[in-house]
């Protein structure tokens, strides 16, 4: 079963600035706008640690540059942190710790394949930081016990962020050691399942193989939060396709897999509801928006119930026939569109959300879904917690 620890955390002093102004995004979600807007707010913004600009080895220098100003401190004691993302009327909570790393398929279990080009860049930059610098997100089956040892409440509220969607990120320490105990039980109960952070991960168990690694090494910085459907809102991640071969043309390209037809919908942003009603896929051109429905052996070779593994069964027949496709990945219907409208792609595809019960499944099964299938949200921020390795 997973082990779940408390540790002395890194954390931006009071005196650093706004929170607000200091966190941002993960990584994979982070473009080169986004990137220099964040870079702007503030000279000591986590992007420049979790994305640098000047590389693994600038990324470094600056971490231990701040802890020796007093931009970062670190806290005296092991604890535990609680951490809620409030939108709307929505609330996610649940607890920052150090999750033992232990190859996938017992304690762990990964729900999605990775690609080679993320591993490499989070390696590198974790073997020359020797810090978590963002967490791993976490699911577990504690049957409510998580849930019930996460209350922040009579908790010092250490930092409270509100990022540019609107979603308000709070962080407590847990230092009370009953407490503590009860969480570290909760979590151990049953196995966790990844619902974020594939890439870190596989980078985490590269990385305590490594000869002379630190004895931090041998676990990783997680988000564990309970696994319920009224916790977690899992959306899409849809593709984009540029690169036509040589007489290629879409939609005619895929109508062996789909059927394919016009939406009785004027703009991008309504074909979900079209979608989830035809129990299609949506399909952006330039010249109009179409429903894919899949057809019955499409549905048949699809390694799994997911629209992910439908296309891809139309995308890998494709190659095998010599016309490939260049293949990106974008969550939000309004980004992929205006990507079709700017030229950046010559088409969209819309995939319709996998569901919190075809996670769990996914991962007990020991098989893995497509890379790039889920798009948990909100994404918690970097910046609120380090943890240091060594």
């Amino acid at each position: 079963m997973p082990r779940f620890d408390p540790f002395p955390a890194v954390r931006y002093a009071a005196t650093a600035g706004d929170p607000s102004d200091l966190v941002a995004p993960p990584y994979d979600v982070i473009g080169p706008d986004e990137r220099a807007a964040l870079e702007g707010r503030s000279p000591v913004n986590a992007v420049r640690l979790e994305l640098p600009a000047d590389g693994h080895a600038g990324a470094a220098e600056r971490f231990r540059a701040w802890l020796a100003d007093g931009t970062l401190v670190r806290d005296p004691a092991p604890a535990f942190y609680l951490y809620r993302m409030t939108v709307g009327d929505r609330t996610t909570t649940g607890v920052i710790g150090a999750l033992g790393l232990e190859a996938p398929g017992q304690g762990i279990l990964p729900h999605e394949r990775t690609t080679a080009k993320d591993k490499s860049d989070r390696l590198g930059i974790l073997r020359t930081t020797q810090v978590n610098l963002s967490p791993i997100w976490g699911l577990a089956a504690a049957g409510g016990r998580l849930a019930a040892a996460d209350r922040p409440d009579g908790l010092e509220r250490l930092a409270r962020a509100v990022d540019d969607e609107g979603v308000v990120h709070e962080l407590w320490r847990l230092d009370d050691p009953q407490r503590m105990a009860e969480v570290t039980a909760a979590v151990a109960a049953q196995p966790v399942l990844i619902a974020d952070g594939h890439h870190r991960f596989e980078v985490g168990n590269a990385h305590r193989a490594d000869e002379g690694a630190a004895p931090g090494a041998q676990a990783i910085l997680a988000y564990v939060v309970e696994l319920a459907e009224e916790e977690l809102a899992v959306h899409p991640i849809h593709r984009l396709l540029s690169d036509l071969p040589a007489g290629v043309t879409l939609p005619p390209a895929l109508t062996a897999w789909f059927q394919i037809t016009p939406a009785a919908v004027d703009h991008a942003d309504e074909l979900p509801s079209a979608m989830a009603e035809e129990g299609a896929l949506g399909l952006i051109l330039p010249d109009g928006l179409w429903l894919a429905r899949p057809r019955a052996t499409t549905s048949a070779a699809a390694a799994a119930d997911l629209d992910s593994c439908r296309l891809d069964v139309a995308l890998d027949a494709l190659a095998a026939a010599g016309k490939p496709l260049t293949v990106r990945f974008q969550h939000g219907v309004g980004i992929v569109a205006d990507a079709v409208g700017k030229g950046d792609a010559a088409a969209a595809v819309l995939l319709r959300p996998a569901t919190v019960a075809q996670i769990a499944a996914t991962g007990a099964g020991g098989t893995r879904m497509p890379p790039k299938t889920t798009f948990f949200w909100p994404k918690p921020r970097t910046g609120l917690v380090f943890r240091e390795l060594g």
